[in-house]
């Protein structure tokens, strides 16, 4: 499987710390910065391996030993972070 990640470095490091717990991470790139309306947040390329094999029960956390990083509620986190441009009114 491959995927494109898109955020800042500490959503990236989050997600990509995520997917390697889920999956092998095969390849992953490195962190292009985007510019414009999209500056401070960068790109990022992954090929991940994916296997078939028993997933423990949702919502159930799963000790690595400290080894986990804490995950981002995404729906929040979008939820709060503010547009970057202004909407014209009637327009």
């Amino acid at each position: 499987m491959e995927v494109w990640l898109t955020g800042t470095p500490p959503e990236l490091a989050a997600a990509i710390d995520a997917l390697t717990a889920a999956a092998y991470v095969v390849f992953c790139g490195d962190p292009h910065p985007l510019a414009g309306v999209d500056a401070g947040r960068h790109r990022v390329y992954l090929r991940l391996a994916l296997t078939a094999t028993a997933r423990p029960a949702p919502g159930r956390p799963v000790d690595r030993g400290g080894q986990g990083a804490a995950l981002i509620d995404l729906d929040t986190a979008r939820a709060r972070r503010a547009p970057a441009w202004k909407e014209t009114p009637g327009a």
